[in-house]
């Protein structure tokens, strides 16, 4: 894939998740090459902040020029401070293509060595340790920038070929060579929000996944209980003027185009009922959680897209400080380094997370009690019951994991904390909520997963397996694969997992 001009999010997917190689076009090596040249030549006689200046609050104190070169190694060493867990693999490596594809932007003044580098070890999943704590995504992710840095120029350790290792000996290795910092990439690799983005996009592509996993489920449980079609019909949703939920009750329409067990409203309670009857055998209305999937998961939809064309804007943004304008000669200072946008689209996207874990969790809870579905055995319990227990163990995994995901909705965005003697007075928290999101996402894969094998139980045990829609049989057939049908009480953690990562597509 080359890059060249504009960076999208499924440009990412192709990078990291299908492993495709990245080339530099030739347009964006000139555009490094002519900011580079002229930030060299424009700094020379002139006070420039990270240039010829200390950092941040010290930025008061000039820099003599033997010393400038050591001020960018310095500035590296020292943030290198990162604890925690360590962030993923994939999210380290979209942080390295977005921060790749900012500094092609020639608004840094870097020499194109470090855009060939971070080509490199893209190319070949050389992925440095970054960890989880230390941004407060305000001058950008600092700390977290920082660790990339220090591989850049030779130091640190990496993840290579499954292994933790320093990185002069994957250098040694691969033949590769430590870019030599000049002018100011210590800084332009460090200001930036391409950790808070990188993560950002990972988070979005799962969340895609998520959503389509609770259509399909959604669209089953639907069929378990022989639901009516109206509250899914074009007419109905197109009287709400919200794309989402349009377009989830249009794909859900699709999904059970083929079913024998969805009904008609017409057939049954306009048609065909008795007249003398004062309370009714059929139910009139499903629960909320079977008929308001598309008012539900409509907003999560709306929300999601939206995030993801803030994503795109923020990872084709220049997002240093200084901005370098080699086409109007000029330098500019400011707070392009600032995360907000992300941070708060990382908090929209966690509570929408959130909500959607809290559709599949009272989705299950309706399989599972059979006071309120009426159809089904307590815990879908296809043994004996008081003897074995079905799906009643795994319930409390799904409501653990669905309280965590409430309590971590909590807002970022707004609980900033001064710091750096007071010079970052209001700071973002970019990094932390894109960190946060990515455990609600996580959460919630844990608890579709759990409602997917219930949902497969529930149709055995209907015998429901010709009935349902082709798509839902497909589903069916997927996870019946990977967890046989049981009445007997089995470990259940393996068959979890295994579900979970089919659900990722791992």
């Amino acid at each position: 894939m080359k890059i060249d001009n504009f960076l999208k999010l499924k440009d990412f997917q192709k990078v990291i998740v299908k492993n495709e190689k990245i080339e530099l076009d030739n347009s964006l090596l000139v555009r490094i090459n002519k900011s580079f040249q002229f930030l060299k030549d424009f700094s020379k006689n002139k006070i420039i902040y990270g240039v010829n200046t200390g950092f941040g609050p010290m930025a008061q104190f000039k820099i003599h020029d033997e010393d400038t070169q050591q001020l960018q190694y310095n500035l590296i060493i020292s943030h290198c401070s990162g604890m925690g867990n360590l962030l993923p693999e994939e999210e380290v490596k979209a942080c390295m293509l977005a921060r790749l594809n900012t500094l092609s932007l020639g608004n840094s003044g870097v020499d194109e060595s470090v855009v060939f580098l971070l080509k490199e070890l893209i190319n070949r999943n050389i992925i440095p340790l970054v960890f989880e704590h230390g941004g407060v995504g305000a001058s950008g992710d600092l700390v977290q920038l920082a660790h990339l840095a220090l591989v850049l120029i030779g130091e640190g350790e990496v993840l290579y070929k499954g292994e933790r290792k320093s990185t002069k000996e994957v250098y040694k290795i691969e033949g590769l060579e430590p870019v030599k910092v000049e002018i100011r990439e210590g800084l332009a690799l460090m200001n930036g929000t391409s950790v808070m983005s990188g993560i950002g996009a990972i988070n979005t592509y799962k969340a895609n996944q998520l959503i389509d996993i609770s259509i399909k489920l959604s669209c089953a449980i639907n069929e378990i209980v022989q639901a009516y079609d109206d509250h899914l019909s074009e007419a109905l949703n197109g009287t709400k003027r919200h794309n989402g939920q349009q377009k989830i009750a249009e794909k859900m329409r699709a999904h059970l185009s083929d079913s024998k067990l969805i009904r008609k409203r017409e057939d049954h309670l306009y048609n065909h009922f008795e007249e003398e009857e004062t309370v009714f055998k059929e139910k009139v209305q499903e629960y909320y959680s079977l008929r308001c999937v598309p008012q539900i998961i409509g907003p999560v939809l709306d929300t999601l897209e939206y995030t993801e064309k803030v994503l795109e804007n923020e990872i084709n943004s220049a997002n240093d400080n200084p901005i370098i304008d080699f086409q109007n000669q000029q330098v500019y200072h400011g707070g392009n380094f600032h995360g907000d946008y992300i941070s708060l689209e990382m908090d929209k996207l966690k509570i929408v997370i959130t909500k959607l874990t809290m559709l599949a969790e009272r989705q299950l809870n309706y399989l599972l009690n059979s006071k309120i579905n009426e159809i089904l055995p307590p815990f879908v319990n296809l043994g004996k019951l008081g003897f074995n227990f079905g799906m009643q163990g795994v319930q409390f995994t799904a409501t653990s994991s669905t309280a965590e995901s409430q309590m971590l909705s909590n807002s970022m965005y707004v609980h900033s904390i001064p710091n750096n003697n007071d010079n970052q007075d209001i700071v973002s928290m970019g990094t932390n909520s894109a960190v946060i999101c990515r455990k609600v996402v996580e959460n919630a894969f844990e608890v579709l997963t759990i409602e997917a094998i219930t949902i497969v139980q529930a149709i055995e045990y209907l015998g429901y397996q010709d009935k349902v829609s082709s798509a839902t049989k497909e589903l069916y057939n997927e996870i019946r694969s990977i967890v046989p049908s049981f009445s007997e009480d089995m470990v259940m953690y393996p068959y979890l997992e295994e579900v979970k990562k089919y659900f990722k597509g791992i």
